[in-house]
């Protein structure tokens, strides 16, 4: 599992740095969601990367009805959502900036 977090972790972190450079050039509210929504992909990738190293043991990664299962679960419904919802944001702005 550690190498499956691993590999995920380099496009998630693509992402994120990407989202930053967005963020750093428009200071857009789009652009913060995008960046907060690759933010919350990159807590997911983290928390596999805990639980594969046995960190935080407390936190009950991988258990149903944990603390750790919540974090995980939100923050990927939160990535999955907020990412696309600012990257299409950033995109209608944009464009209609250039009109």
């Amino acid at each position: 599992m550690l190498v499956r977090a691993l590999v995920a972790l380099v496009p998630v972190g693509a992402l994120a740095a990407w989202s930053a450079v967005t963020f750093a050039w428009w200071k857009t509210v789009a652009a913060f969601l995008q960046l907060l929504g690759a933010a919350c992909l990159a807590m997911v990738v983290l928390t596999h990367i805990c639980e594969a190293l046995g960190l935080l043991p407390w936190m009950g990664w991988g258990q149903p009805e944990s603390l750790g299962h919540f974090v995980n679960l939100f923050g990927a419904a939160l990535g999955f959502t907020l990412l696309p919802v600012g990257y299409v944001l950033h995109r209608r702005e944009r464009l209609s900036v250039r009109s």
